[in-house]
């Protein structure tokens, strides 16, 4: 008996051919959460348990990619005191033998965000320091080892969705991280109470660092990396989404972190063997990978009016913005 997208089937096969089936078959792992409160909302570990019996939320961990970017940035916006309009170089990175291609010219970080430009993550990452960033990196909840090399600036770490989304709901919540947590309170028979699960609170950042990081990914959603396909699921421009995507080596891996002002979502794509991806980054980018399913849920989210949750809502800006 073997998993279809159609339903099951009986099937005669060698176990040759059965495993070349399973590893075929793309995975994805969803999470939702209340910035403000931690309370996980959703949790989808995969795509049908009798068949694949593999959390990829808190089990799996992935290589990041792109999505790391932020935590370069806010280390970058909290050490040298730059700003979404600070301008850093695009030209070729080279570092010894480590060279990553450039296309040139000048850019602010907002616009290197959005296009997630490789050459300006890896120059922050210099300036900034990669032990501070990893120090960021674990203020914000992330306890998944984590590269100390350059090169980790650009998501070579495998973290797990668990992870990457509580420390991305830090943003939202004015710099403060809230351990992402299912169970409020668990009482016996008679409704007595036997255990109380209260939020795990940290101040990480103070809220103008915060909403700096929500400033300059709103620019993903506006007119970079994510805008096009958002735009082609239908949802318009005037929604307020702050995010990343994220696509790895040889397009194993496919993310998409989306906040709305009172939800943060993170998505993965890819397989459970890595050496299955896509061909080409047309296909295996986050932005066609997990971005869709993002998009779907969301639609969902807001059409539900019982929710509380609306394309109209809006980030708090720190009263000192200008």
């Amino acid at each position: 008996t073997r998993f279809t997208w159609q339903g099951e089937e009986e099937v005669e096969m060698s176990p040759w051919d059965s495993i070349r089936y399973h590893k075929q078959i793309a995975q994805a792992g969803l999470m939702s959460m209340e910035p403000a409160t931690g309370d996980i909302k959703a949790w989808v570990g995969g795509i049908n348990w009798q068949h694949f019996q593999y959390d990829h939320v808190k089990q799996g961990k992935r290589q990041v990619g792109s999505t790391f970017k932020p935590f370069v940035y806010a280390t970058a916006i909290m050490h040298l005191g730059m700003t979404p309009c600070s301008t850093v170089s695009n030209a070729t990175f080279v570092n010894g033998n480590y060279r990553v291609p450039g296309r040139g010219g000048m850019l602010t970080l907002k616009e290197a965000l959005a296009q997630s430009q490789n050459p300006v993550a890896l120059r922050l990452a210099e300036k900034a320091g990669t032990q501070n960033i990893i120090q960021l990196a674990r203020d914000l909840g992330v306890t998944d080892p984590i590269d100390s090399y350059l090169p980790m600036a650009l998501g070579t770490s495998d973290i797990t969705i668990y992870e990457m989304l509580g420390a991305y709901s830090t943003f939202a919540n004015f710099g403060n991280y809230t351990k992402p947590e299912m169970i409020w309170r668990i009482e016996d028979a008679n409704g007595r109470v036997i255990k109380e699960v209260k939020p795990v609170v940290k101040e990480v950042m103070n809220e103008m660092y915060a909403y700096t990081m929500i400033d300059l990914m709103k620019g993903v959603a506006e007119f970079g990396t994510a805008s096009g396909e958002l735009r082609r699921q239908g949802i318009p421009a005037t929604v307020e989404i702050a995010g990343k995507t994220g696509t790895t080596q040889k397009n194993s891996d496919g993310w998409f972190m989306g906040i709305v002002p009172n939800l943060a979502t993170g998505v993965w794509v890819g397989w459970e063997d890595r050496a299955t991806h896509f061909w080409g980054t047309g296909e295996g980018q986050g932005a066609k990978m997990a971005l869709p399913i993002w998009a779907i849920f969301m639609k969902k989210v807001w059409a539900d009016k019982e929710l509380g949750i609306t394309m109209e809502d809006k980030f708090v800006k720190p009263s000192n913005w200008t």
